[in-house]
């Protein structure tokens, strides 16, 4: 049945609902106050009044590796797809709808995104597909995206089905703990990634877009399991409730200092950087406490380190930081990493070090790839290349200006 052939319960013109207006307002209705394990069923209820079939909602695991169905009435559960090699996974990489031919109709994927955060994948099978039925499914995905993110706070669910090997407690912590991986702007983008997903304990971002400026921070705790991840909860509890009374990069460092000296004592640190970028002009501003310089990419490659007046970790007291400056041209990149990324062995024996990483950021950003893509690519591809392992936490985070207009 095409789009064309539906008709709502009012008919006409006016205000009574057509056939879209009345799927979308039965989703958003009936799901409002639905107890989380219903939302899956829910969904495909009404998407199989488009006349479709085999309706699945597939949520990316926290390695960012599979795709693992939703169990729940009506859906098809399968297994869990690889995001790589698969046809959910090459949607869910490019961020568009995919639709692959079969032998009884049309295969579509429809990524699941929420601000730029990618939830997951919505496929359903259709006889036939015309322009009513990809704007449907562009706004159904949009909205089950949307519900997906607001449930998840409260429900365990959505966390067991991601999950895909065992959580340490400091894990827990921190991916409680973090903003959603991406983020989506007409003149901002941001993604990021955490090694090992199930066990990572000290390494930590946050970032908000207030009005025009994005501020963003990455903290990176000294030692392993509960204890880095304690500090890293104190250093970005402390960092937001500095950038939330709205003072300068000088004194949101001071108050990290402190919390973390006041909490933790004279031997313990967290290294830390945070930065502010005017979406408006390019103009970001940084403070780096002891952190690895963050790289400028510019037309996909790296071309300089940005170095500059640092100061000493948070919690031991250091001289008011000097900001450092600079202006971005659209389509600019910035990676923050941590430590880890650089300072594991290779298969070889050698530390991996920065000109490795260098050589791995250029090679991959010549795909060209938008940032999400990017963001996982490299983390991926630089866990293989240290050897498939990671003895320390490793986290980049990538930030593209793409211009005010």
């Amino acid at each position: 049945m095409t789009g064309s052939e539906r008709q709502g319960s009012g008919g006409g013109t006016g205000r009574s609902e057509g056939f879209g207006e009345e799927l979308l307002g039965a989703l958003l209705d009936q799901g409002h106050e639905l107890p989380p394990h219903l939302l899956g069923p829910l969904v495909a209820q009404q998407v199989d009044r488009l006349g479709s079939r085999e309706t699945s909602v597939f949520l990316q695991d926290y390695g960012q590796v599979w795709l693992v169905p939703l169990p729940g009435d009506g859906l098809t559960a399968g297994d869990p797809q690889p995001i790589d090699g698969s046809d959910a996974g090459r949607a869910f990489q490019v961020a568009r709808r995919l639709e692959v031919p079969q032998a009884d109709g049309v295969r579509v994927y429809s990524p699941l995104l929420d601000g730029g955060d990618q939830v997951g994948v919505l496929a359903v099978t259709l006889d036939g597909i015309d322009d009513d039925d990809r704007r449907l499914l562009r706004r159904i995905a949009a909205l089950v995206a949307d519900m997906l993110v607001t449930k998840h706070g409260y429900t365990d669910l959505f966390f067991q089905v991601r999950r895909r090997e065992p959580v340490s407690v400091a894990a827990e912590i921190q991916w409680s703990l973090l903003p959603p991986l991406a983020m989506s702007t007409p003149r901002v983008m941001l993604a990021g990634m955490l090694e090992p997903a199930y066990d990572v304990a000290g390494d930590s971002f946050d970032y908000a877009l207030n009005g025009d400026v994005l501020h963003v921070a990455m903290v990176d705790a000294m030692g392993h399991g509960l204890d880095a991840a304690t500090m890293a909860t104190v250093a970005i509890g402390a960092y937001r409730h500095a950038r939330r009374i709205s003072v300068g990069l000088s004194e949101i460092y001071a108050f990290m200092d402190r919390a973390i000296a006041g909490q933790f004592g004279p031997d313990h640190f967290v290294t830390a950087q945070m930065m502010r970028l005017d979406t408006m002009t390019g103009r970001v501003q940084w403070v780096n406490a002891g952190h690895p310089a963050p790289l400028l990419i510019r037309g996909h490659r790296v071309v300089r380190r940005l170095r500059g007046p640092t100061t000493l970790p948070v919690g031991f007291g250091g001289h008011e930081p000097r900001i450092n400056e600079l202006t971005l041209a659209p389509g600019d990149r910035i990676m923050c990493f941590t430590d880890g990324l650089i300072e594991e062995h290779d298969a070889g024996g050698e530390e991996f070090g920065e000109e490795q990483l260098i050589g791995w950021v250029d090679r991959i950003e010549r795909t060209a790839y938008e940032i999400r893509a990017v963001a996982r690519s490299l983390s991926h591809t630089l866990k293989r290349a240290r050897g498939g392992s990671t003895m320390d936490d490793a986290t980049l985070l990538l930030i593209e200006w793409r211009g005010a207009d």
